[in-house]
């Protein structure tokens, strides 16, 4: 393979690398922002879990909950702790 042709496909590949970000711009920044909305609530379930035995009421630190907090906020929140008061 010749030094030309190398360059070539190195070229396309980032030519198509370019237009699937493009094509997928959207779906990937909304992945991002619940990535992060549950990185936040990850963190809110580890905060709440330091002071939620003194009231009486414990979530697990988890991905699923975490996701559910990323996906709903706060009233995601009031979801798992309703859901933790029925199961109880």
């Amino acid at each position: 393979m010749t030094a030309l042709s190398s360059y070539g496909a190195w070229c396309l590949a980032g030519l198509v690398l370019c237009a699937a970000l493009l094509l997928l711009r959207r779906p990937l920044a909304l992945l991002l922002r619940l990535a992060l909305r549950s990185g936040a609530g990850l963190a809110l379930l580890a905060l709440f879990s330091q002071v939620g035995h003194l009231i009486g009421v414990s979530l697990g630190v988890n991905l699923v909950n975490a996701l559910v907090l990323g996906l709903l906020g706060v009233p995601g929140f009031g979801l798992l702790l309703m859901m933790q008061w029925v199961l109880n």
